[in-house]
């Protein structure tokens, strides 16, 4: 886990277990008292985790002839030199292994470990990638520096922040905590009470962030964006300025600090430049198709004094715009890096040749490209399938029926994925699954420090480290009760006109409708400091799990009258309790928490099935870099995929084929594009159109593909045809009787 400046050297060994069944019985959890009643002694701490601490390893990697173990253009890319290398690596193309051997192989020859930077965008493939190449080099592979762009930036600023005027001690906020202090200066200057609507807090951090990760103009961002703010520029531009004083004032950053500070350091201080450059020779970065530019010029800034960058990406999976990612970076890596190597890696292990075929002639059509061709050695299999439906149920009813056909003939639920451009695009299957009892899960939903009880918690110990972090106090006073918004803005003008000593909330004199739940934090508070300078002074902060323990005794309460269902929430903090207990101080913890939080809670996850075969609904961002056996690509109708928000943008368009490109190569043995004919409107409406097959499965891609019309069910409880009397003649004559309405 991360070390006590933040850092984590990731080695198989360093991993401590987060697991999900260490939480106490219910039936042995303390019952919540009433609010505040409770004093700390009378609380029955939940049982303190033993840690037990990681041996120190040592793996011979056995003699290994890399070459021989790749194909010709993977070990290209894996025995390359000095100089910046470009490893294009076409879905399903084994890119992870070619960098895995990059690494093995700079060790191989003489590279000491800890001078090789590996960057990921998540923490875990970076163990992933480390543990494999332990097995091809032994246990030297461990001292690799590795880890994500942010938990790089938020070491190197804890080691040479100092040096350019940024305290060691700084506070970390996530994205929720930033968009409540854009609000704090957004309320502070006076703004949002204008006649007409003002931007709210999401919209400005959006914007705040955008501009920075995107070097694009506020003023260009709003009028692309939000016209509808384009005259208030000047009053958001001020709301940032104060934005980043109350920032520099609280000793907070940002997750965009981490990376903008860091550039600056190489950019703004040529002597601290040389030293933080001076700690690797060589750089190493997994899907460089999803950097934004900002992250572009921290590596240029990180190779100022050796070109030895290796990137790996492939320009046809670049779909994070919307993240701020520049499809640019990769397009330009041989312009910003003289004598780039450029390796294409072609030959696909995952998908079949029909497969391939289809999804070869929907990304030449792309605008700009690296030229590719992706093939494979393995044979058989149908073509993909272009499903023609009457409307959404008949889409559904397909996609239902072939799931169960498949799975009936061997192929595990958890092997088949529903892939949609949007969440809601899959209201309607996941009705027709719950009703014929096919368990799946939904990827996505809110993350586990979104749930409000973690956040309240953490709220607790991000005070004790930065007491001028204003945004955790305003959390903590809002949940007392006899505090309001007026009362909480006043402690803490309070404690910022003492300089935010540590014992400022002390002195203030609350008014008498909060005095108990003043009293209580105070006294909460003065023990946690306490604890600091007695018996534990020498160890630091080791006892984060002590300083949750102590909070818990006041804040259960809260949560239980807060919330009709308690124990899911309190579950959650038991686990956050046997997370914090790994970690070597509370800083430490904090900084984990914030860069590689857990992803979700129990009590809002989604689903409600516990089977371990269950099917996969999911948007294609989150798809990315999965795979499954068999795929379905549903709503491929043109304004639904591509999003009609991207029609009348090229760049847009093209960042919508890509996306389409990722979703079909998913799969590895069987894949269906469906598009429905009849679209309505709306869900209750009567009104539907006759719309188009997405625009990206064009004639070309068509030939490529087994067009499928799936069978109309018959009527159910059709009556029998009635037989006609013998002819007689006409009963009536409608057009006689319609005539003399009219006095024909």
């Amino acid at each position: 886990m991360l070390e006590a400046e933040g850092w984590e050297r990731l080695s198989t060994s360093s991993l401590r277990p987060l697991t999900s069944n260490l939480q106490r019985p219910l039936s042995h959890r303390r019952r919540p008292e009433p609010i505040f009643t409770a004093m700390a002694s009378a609380h029955e701490p939940p049982q303190i985790p033993r840690v037990y601490p990681a041996r120190e390893r040592e793996v011979a990697g056995p003699p290994r002839d890399f070459a021989s173990e790749l194909n010709s253009e993977q070990a290209a890319a894996a025995t390359h030199g000095e100089g910046p290398l470009l490893i294009i690596a076409g879905a399903g193309t084994g890119k992870t292994r070619t960098l895995v051997y990059r690494v093995a192989h700079l060790i191989d020859r003489g590279v000491a470990p800890e001078r090789i930077l590996l960057l990921t965008f998540t923490r875990r493939a970076a163990h992933e990638m480390l543990s494999r190449a332990e097995r091809l080099v032994g246990s030297a592979s461990t001292r690799v520096q590795g880890g994500t762009f942010h938990a790089t930036g938020h070491r190197l600023l804890r080691q040479f922040g100092k040096e350019a005027g940024l305290p060691s001690d700084f506070s970390i906020m996530d994205q929720g905590d930033a968009e409540d202090l854009m609000q704090l200066a957004r309320a502070n200057l006076g703004f949002g009470k204008q006649e007409k609507r003002f931007p709210k807090k999401e919209s400005l951090h959006y914007i705040y962030s955008r501009h920075l990760n995107t070097e694009h103009a506020i003023e260009a961002i709003l009028e692309s964006e939000f016209p509808q703010f384009v005259e208030y520029t000047r009053e958001i531009v001020r709301i940032f300025a104060e934005y980043t004083s109350r920032k520099a004032e609280r000793n907070l950053v940002d997750y965009d600090d981490l990376l903008l500070f860091w550039a600056l350091m190489l950019e703004q201080s040529p002597s601290l430049a040389d030293r933080i450059t001076g700690l690797y020779d060589h750089v190493l970065v997994d899907e460089y198709q999803d950097t934004n530019l900002l992250q572009a010029r921290i590596l240029r800034g990180m190779c100022r004094a050796h070109a030895n960058i290796t990137v790996v990406g492939d320009d046809a999976q670049s779909i994070y715009s919307f993240r701020g990612a520049s499809f640019r970076n990769i397009l330009d890596f041989p312009k910003q890096f003289v004598n780039t190597k450029i390796v294409t890696l072609e030959q696909n292990y995952r998908s079949t040749q029909p497969i391939l075929d289809s999804t070869n002639t929907l990304i030449s059509r792309a605008l700009e490209r690296f030229t590719k061709q992706l093939w494979t050695q393995r044979g058989g299999a149908e073509p993909p399938w272009l499903v023609t439906c009457r409307d959404e149920q008949a889409q559904t009813r397909f996609t239902v029926d072939r799931i169960l056909e498949l799975h009936e003939h061997g192929t595990a639920l958890r092997e088949i994925a529903v892939l949609v451009r949007a969440g809601y695009m899959s209201a309607d299957l996941e009705i027709e699954l719950t009703n014929r009892k096919i368990p799946f899960e939904k990827w996505g939903g809110i993350k586990f420090l979104e749930a409000a009880h973690v956040k309240d918690v953490l709220a607790f110990l991000r005070v004790l480290e930065n007491p001028r972090d204003e945004v955790s106090w305003y959390r903590i006073l809002m949940l007392m009760p006899g505090i309001g918004d007026v009362t909480a803005r006043a402690m803490m003008e309070s404690m910022a006109d003492r300089s935010w000593d540590p014992d400022a909330f002390s002195h203030f004199v609350p008014p008498p409708r909060a005095r108990d739940a003043h009293k209580e934090l105070a006294a909460l508070l003065r023990r946690l400091r306490g604890a600091r300078r007695g018996e534990n002074a020498d160890a630091g902060d080791a006892s984060v799990g002590e300083d949750m323990d102590e909070i818990r005794a006041l804040y259960d309460a809260v949560l239980a009258e807060r919330y009709d269902r308690p124990e899911p929430r309190l579950a959650d903090l038991d686990q956050l309790r046997v997370i914090a207990a790994g970690y070597p101080s509370r800083s430490a913890f904090l900084a984990a928490i914030a860069l590689e939080p857990p992803q979700s809670t129990q009590d809002l996850g989604h689903g409600g099935y516990e089977e371990d075969d269950a099917l996969v609904i999911s948007t294609v961002h989150s798809a990315k870099g999965k795979e499954w056996d068999a795929v379905f690509v549903i709503w491929a109708v043109d304004g639904w995929f591509p999003s009609s928000r991207s029609l009348g943008d090229e760049d847009q368009l093209e960042e919508e084929r890509r996306l389409m490109y990722v979703a079909m190569t998913r799969a590895r043995n069987h894949l269906a594009v469906t598009y429905p004919l009849n679209v309505y409107a709306t869900r209750r409406g009567q009104d539907y159109s006759i719309d188009q097959l997405s625009r990206f499965i064009d004639r070309g891609v068509r030939e490529k593909m087994q067009r499928v019309v799936p069978q109309e069910p018959a009527a159910p409880g059709a009556a029998a045809p009635v037989p006609a009397p013998p002819d007689q003649g006409p009963a009536i004559d409608l057009r006689a009787l319609l005539r003399g309405r009219f006095g024909g």
